[in-house]
């Protein structure tokens, strides 16, 4: 890619800025353009949209993601030391790329980006999770991107695409299930990145649905699924008391038996249980939280 874009090697371009990885920041560069390039055409089509990048470093996604024919590119960095690398790639691609310095989880991305938008990142461990959560949970829904194409160790991946009956199925399986379609694209190794990381990592692909799978509401779904999974060894009927006195009623009106636990229970069955919990606190004249 470096032919295609003139821009020279991810290695180089780290040396000159002195551009170590560092662990605080949750820093791990992908240095192959090659699968930089598939990362990119992972997202779909980009030609007609915005792409919102989160925390793209020496910039290698970046270079893929403009390559492939972004029409622009919003590249969040925290670190101000990446900033003249990525300074080279918008130099490149004249008026394509917009680079801020700054927070990802204190940014408005719709103040600089215009829809349609996809999301693709190489995601920074420490704060992966919390932004995947955020973008699957906003007030209103369909959100602001078409989709998500993000980039995270392997064991978080498997937890968004995972099914009922597994360890690995919970809260971040029932969120991103609920709304999108979400499977894994693709596996890295950890000597892929530098430095590597102690696990593999995994990029999944999430398209927003026009509309959630089931009825519910999304605040208490979410209430309902923590309380659940915060302690998924106990039977439901336990570990959902908190919720309120009928709950036993409630996950017999949902068709949960109240001794089944958490990681049994598919999503129809907890969108279910969600509205029964509503239509119960309206009657009793209960305030939603």
């Amino acid at each position: 890619m470096s032919a295609i874009d003139g821009l020279p090697p991810l290695r180089e371009v780290i040396a000159r800025h002195d551009l170590r990885a560092k662990k605080q920041l949750g820093q791990n560069f992908l240095l192959d353009l090659n699968l930089t390039a598939r990362i990119a055409r992972a997202a779909g089509s980009l030609a007609d949209h915005d792409v919102l990048e989160i925390g793209p470093g020496p910039g290698g996604l970046t270079r893929g993601l403009l390559a492939e024919g972004a029409r622009h590119v919003l590249a969040i960095e925290k670190d101000a030391r990446a900033l003249p690398a990525l300074a080279e790639i918008a130099a490149a691609y004249p008026g394509r790329l917009t680079v801020l310095n700054g927070d990802a989880l204190e940014i408005d991305p719709l103040a600089h980006l215009t829809p349609p938008i996809r999301v693709a990142a190489n995601l920074p461990y420490n704060v992966g999770t919390e932004l995947l959560i955020r973008w699957l949970t906003p007030p209103e829904w369909p959100p602001f991107w078409d989709s998500l194409t993000l980039m995270f160790q392997k064991e978080v991946a498997e937890r968004i695409v995972a099914r009922p009956g597994t360890g690995a199925y919970g809260r971040l399986a029932i969120l991103a299930q609920w709304r999108t379609d979400a499977r894994i694209v693709l596996t890295l190794p950890p000597d892929a990145f530098v430095p590597p990381p102690k696990v593999h990592s995994s990029v999944v692909h999430l398209t927003a649905l026009p509309e959630p799978r089931f009825p519910a509401r999304a605040e208490t779904l979410s209430r309902v699924v923590a309380a659940g999974f915060n302690q998924r060894r106990k039977m439901l009927r336990s570990a959902l008391k908190g919720l309120g006195p009928d709950i036993e009623d409630l996950l017999l009106r949902a068709g949960i038996p109240p001794t089944a636990r958490a990681e049994e229970i598919e999503l129809e069955r907890f969108c279910a249980l969600a509205r029964e919990l509503d239509a119960s606190e309206a009657g009793s004249g209960s305030k939603f939280v």
